[in-house]
């Protein structure tokens, strides 16, 4: 059984939890920060929705969920994540479209949601209109700008542009070690990271 992600989050810091499925077994990890500030999940075969709830963390500036297999829509919830600067989701089985509410992060610097099977038009708006085809690649349902694909039209011209499955765009060599140098100073991961760190990599 692949291990599911879940959150649930109550009180105001601490007092916190999240949920975790790990071949059959339930993992309740407790004492969750909710000023932490960054969550990369990726490469950990997660399977499900992504969790509504993150939007409680406040705080958060990237959110990294990439190569899992989560499915269903992404939750317009996380447009009210204000301090989001980098958001991957690439290289899951997400479907539906793109929520508008994604336009209202207006920090939002990096965008990588290719790889999945999203529908629709893109939003737009101050933020979503700086992203290029790589936030979108492999999406072939995904209609206006940036990609030439019309809305409303079948234009098979449109060629998404290829990624390697081995690793995600934004969150790979280079920018992602210039991403974390950037930050490490202001970083508070807490006693959730540690734990998952530790727990996943031995239990998957």
């Amino acid at each position: 059984m692949e291990p599911s992600l879940a959150l649930e989050l109550s009180g105001r810091s601490y007092e916190d939890s999240v949920s975790l499925v790990i071949k059959g077994q339930d993992i309740e990890l407790q004492r969750i920060n909710k000023i932490m500030t960054t969550i990369d999940l990726s490469s950990n075969h997660f399977e499900g929705v992504i969790p509504k709830t993150l939007k409680d963390l406040s705080s958060l500036w990237l959110l990294n969920l990439s190569h899992n297999n989560l499915i269903g829509a992404i939750p317009m919830e996380l447009g009210q994540l204000n301090t989001l600067e980098a958001l991957d989701l690439s290289w899951n089985r997400l479907t539906g479209k793109i929520p508008q509410e994604l336009t209202r992060m207006n920090f939002l610097a990096l965008l990588n949601l290719s790889q999945n099977h999203l529908v629709g038009p893109i939003p737009q708006g101050p933020q979503f209109n700086t992203f290029g085809n790589y936030s979108y690649g492999g999406n072939l349902d995904l209609c206006g700008l940036p990609l030439t694909k019309k809305c409303g039209m079948s234009d098979s011209s449109h060629v998404p542009q290829p990624e390697d499955e081995g690793e995600s765009y934004f969150f790979s060599g280079f920018m992602w070690e210039s991403i974390v140098i950037g930050y490490s100073c202001a970083l508070v991961v807490g006693t959730f990271m540690w734990n998952l760190i530790t727990i996943c990599p031995i239990t998957l």
